[in-house]
């Protein structure tokens, strides 16, 4: 793992990049956001700690610029490397990437990974599960530490729908692409599931006690949070609420929010 230099409230330490293989150049999973200290890093690790020639090629997990951004600058130093990556048309901008779909096969020396596409926090979302160490690389999917965010284009329902999906391959441990590897996936996993329905009733909890706006949603459960991570607290309770309003639970006008 190479670390993307790029430390904040909604990457943690930052983004954790994978070199992936037993070959002279293994596969590179995500780039980090293109922070010109990373490519230094990105080359000792493939030189003096690996021993490697170089990379084989880029495989992305999705289109959030914490994990594309690095593309460019990789292929100043690497060469015209192949990237892939799920299309999103409204997303995808200039990058030049050759579209990968469900089940795509990427092989390198000593490692096989397989796309699955878990959308969510990200429609173009990929996970990729690892078949020799039956490992599963999660992206933004599941979090060493902390929950994922579904920002304003996200869909909670597709998300908890891909994590249920993640529980199908058994996996052995989780190589996330934010904080420390999981050595309990089954049990961590669950843990998303369960925070996130314990959220949906604290959510209509206060919504029946008077509560109407995200504003005030995130004031009352999120009580233990620090102030600075409110913002992404206000992403998490809107994703919950568009969830629970077609689900036909909650309806809205303009930003005020009431039980249906």
């Amino acid at each position: 793992m190479v670390l993307g230099q790029n430390p904040g409230p909604f990457t943690g330490p930052g983004t954790n990049t994978y070199l992936i293989g037993t070959g002279k150049r293994p596969l590179l999973l995500d780039t980090g956001h293109g922070i010109p200290e990373y490519v230094p890093l990105l080359e000792r690790a493939l030189t003096d700690r690996l021993h490697r020639d170089g990379i084989q090629e880029i495989v992305l997990s999705h289109g959030h610029p914490d994990h594309v951004g690095g593309v460019s600058g990789i292929r100043e130093r690497f060469g015209p490397l192949r990237a892939s990556k799920m299309r999103w048309p409204e997303r995808d901008g200039d990058l030049d990437f050759d579209a990968v779909e469900e089940g795509v096969v990427f092989e390198t020396d000593g490692a096989t990974l397989r796309s699955a596409w878990t959308p969510g926090h990200a429609r173009d979302h990929l996970c990729f599960f690892f078949e020799e160490e039956r490992a599963l690389f999660t992206g933004d999917m599941v979090l060493g530490a902390g929950t994922t965010v579904i920002p304003l284009d996200g869909d909670l329902g597709d998300y908890l729908t891909s994590l249920r999906r993640l529980l199908t391959f058994d996996a052995e441990i989780i190589y996330p692409a934010h904080g420390p590897r999981i050595t309990r996936p089954r049990e961590k996993i669950q843990a998303y599931l369960d925070h996130r329905a314990l959220r949906d009733r604290q959510i209509l909890e206060q919504l029946g006690e008077g509560a109407r706006t995200v504003e005030e949603i995130v004031e009352k459960i999120y009580v233990d949070v620090p102030q600075f991570l409110h913002g992404a607290a206000r992403l998490s309770v809107h994703a919950h609420l568009r969830k629970l309003e077609k689900e036909d639970l909650v309806e809205h006008e303009a930003d005020h929010w009431s039980l249906r």
